[in-house]
């Protein structure tokens, strides 16, 4: 999931399309407890303020973005062979076809999401649970995080790459997440780690007034963009800003 520097946004229409029928089923996490210890090595604290460092110098500005960053360590959510390259701002595979996004990709979008917002945010939902990493980070930007996964092997691998950290505000859903998750809204943002040609309609309408959705978009075949929408009370308004690159938005629960 490979993006290049940002660039300033610039407004644009983007097409509404229609959800996909499958419920999720919500399976919480672990209750509240100590958080896991840090050690030497790549759970030294310096480690993961060096990618801070690169993050900053790459434009991005958020304190609590980057502070959140700098907290969760992303080498607990790569697969064992991969950890060396942890911090780099690379994505990686993590199985079924998927990836986990590059640090930058995650801070970028995290920073749109609470760009000129009071923190922590309201309710806030993933699309894309992947291995879990975002939505730990996204765990410290808001007082409650639903983060849906449709590809039930990556759903279990989140829920332990995540058990040991104990977040008790960080629920995982198994679930299709084209159709978001409308128990709990509405939403004061939501984040998808996935593209399609459309943003289903199920987001937007779960979205609360105030609030703001960050997700790539196929406005042109074959060519994604990130895309920020604001729900405003007289309606939509859409930017889309840089070029993207991730995997495939689908329905249907695997």
């Amino acid at each position: 999931m490979n993006a290049p520097k940002p660039r300033p946004g610039f407004p644009a229409r983007l097409p509404l399309g229609p959800a996909a029928p499958t419920p999720a089923r919500v399976r919480p996490l672990a209750p509240p407890g100590p958080p896991a210890s840090s050690g030497v090595g790549l759970d030294s604290h310096a480690v993961r303020q060096a990618m801070v460092r690169k993050l900053s110098a790459q434009g991005i500005g958020h304190p609590q973005v980057l502070a959140a960053m700098g907290t969760v360590e992303r080498h607990r959510f790569v697969d064992s062979a991969l950890v060396n390259q942890a911090y780099e701002d690379t994505s990686l595979p993590i199985g079924l076809g998927q990836t986990i996004s590059k640090p930058n990709v995650v801070a970028r979008m995290l920073e749109l999401l609470c760009h000129g917002r009071s923190l922590p945010l309201g309710r806030v939902l993933e699309v894309g649970t992947g291995c879990g990493y975002q939505a730990a980070v996204m765990s410290l930007l808001a007082k409650e995080v639903y983060s849906i996964e449709r590809l039930r092997g990556l759903h279990d691998k989140a829920r332990e790459n995540l058990r040991p950290l104990r977040l008790p505000n960080l629920h995982l859903l198994l679930g299709d997440g084209m159709l978001g998750f409308a128990a709990g809204a509405p939403y004061a943002g939501i984040v998808a780690a996935a593209g399609g040609e459309a943003i289903p309609g199920a987001w937007t309408d779960q979205l609360a007034v105030g609030g703001r959705l960050v997700a790539p978009a196929a406005l042109q075949p074959g060519r994604q963009h990130l895309v920020v929408i604001d729900k405003t009370l007289n309606g939509l308004q859409q930017t889309v800003l840089e070029p993207v690159h991730f995997v495939p938005l689908k329905s249907g629960v695997v």
